[in-house]
């Protein structure tokens, strides 16, 4: 069937997210609409699925919403990427964290691991792995799993390289993995660092108290209403002085937590927590 015939109107979207809110628990309803529209289409298209034929299939088989899910929540990361941004938190917030007996760091929304392991290795390259304690969580447990492994193609890790070597550290990215015959692992130490696990920013609640939390890419699919409650869990979340920090194109705009967040570097959205 050609993929032109798979079609989704506004009045249906709203018909999945109240759908799977209802059967499954998982609230899509303050997603950004046009986002969530092109995923579910590309379900449709990929499953050979007319509408009813989803609504359906949502409701009937658990694997498939998982697959679903998984699909919906997939996010493209690398490691090291944006390198501007890591030499901003080497500049400006390592320094901060270094003063610290104990660091604790959440990257949220992490895809398959590879922001939690650029962490891992700024964080070794600064002389602070043996205090240092990264959790990556996501809502996609496929990827988790993926980020567990901590295993990567070497073309990905050539392109890794890249983002390294502009990132302004000193090392060689190399250096952290072990390679193999197609594709490299990194280096057990700086897995030992981290925890992965699977996390809803929009259900679930806080559950440490960080010095720095990462959530870079992901509001960009958030409308302002789920933003801010997403603003509320990191700032609660937050050790006081804590360090939030945010993707390029993203930036805090609630005037609520503009007055509660510092702004340390305005280009790479670097904010730090205002104890009240």
């Amino acid at each position: 069937m050609d993929s032109t015939a798979f079609v989704l109107s506004g009045s249906q979207l709203t018909d999945i997210i109240d759908l799977v809110k209802k059967v499954h628990g998982f609230d899509f309803s303050c997603y950004s609409k046009a986002s969530l529209k092109r995923r579910v289409l590309r379900v449709m298209q990929l499953k050979k699925l007319q509408f009813y034929d989803l609504k359906h299939i949502l409701v009937n088989d658990h694997h498939f919403f998982q697959e679903f899910l998984d699909e919906i929540t997939v996010n493209v990361t690398e490691m090291f990427r944006d390198p501007s941004y890591y030499k901003a938190l080497t500049n400006t917030v390592v320094p901060y964290l270094s003063t610290y007996q104990h660091i604790k760091i959440w990257s949220a929304g992490c895809s398959s691991g590879e922001e939690v392991y650029s962490l891992a290795i700024l964080m070794d390259e600064a002389g602070l792995k043996q205090k240092s304690f990264i959790y990556g969580t996501d809502v996609n447990s496929e990827m988790i799993t993926e980020a567990r492994k901590g295993i990567y193609s070497l073309r990905r890790i050539k392109s890794y390289a890249e983002n390294y070597q502009y990132s302004g550290l000193k090392g060689s990215l190399t250096d952290h993995f072990t390679m193999m015959y197609d594709a490299a692992t990194i280096h057990s130490e700086l897995k030992q660092n981290t925890l992965f696990s699977v996390h809803n920013l929009i259900s679930d609640g806080v559950f440490n108290e960080f010095n720095l939390i990462s959530c870079r890419n992901v509001f960009i699919y958030f409308e302002s209403e789920l933003q801010e409650r997403v603003l509320e869990l990191f700032y609660n979340s937050l050790a006081p002085l804590g360090f939030l920090c945010m993707g390029s194109r993203e930036t805090i705009r609630s005037e609520k937590f503009k007055k509660r967040f510092k702004v340390i570097n305005s280009k790479e959205n670097i904010y730090q927590k205002i104890a009240t």
